[in-house]
């Protein structure tokens, strides 16, 4: 039986995610309120954040940097926001 949270990006009760993905306190904060359909979201956006500005990993800054918009996109409502960047039509 999957658990469930009510989702805080999503603003509904959604199926919760399976296990702690991030370290620490917000880890925590996340695997209790967010979803997995959330986290999907915001692995896609991550994805594009890394690869459209050049994002290393291993450095220090660049995690800052993506947990500062994780934080933002998942609990505050902010969209990842990318200089010239023009989604696909669809």
């Amino acid at each position: 039986m999957s658990r469930t949270v009510q989702c805080q990006y999503l603003k509904k009760e959604a199926d919760g995610l399976d296990f702690q993905l991030y370290p620490g306190e917000l880890g925590k904060r996340i695997f209790d309120n967010i979803s997995k359909e959330a986290w999907a979201l915001w692995q896609s956006k991550q994805t594009m954040l890394i690869n459209e500005k050049k994002l290393n990993m291993m450095n220090v800054d660049d995690r800052k940097v993506i947990e500062q918009a994780m934080v933002a996109f998942l609990f505050e409502g902010e969209d990842v926001v990318i200089d010239g960047y023009t989604p696909p039509e669809k």
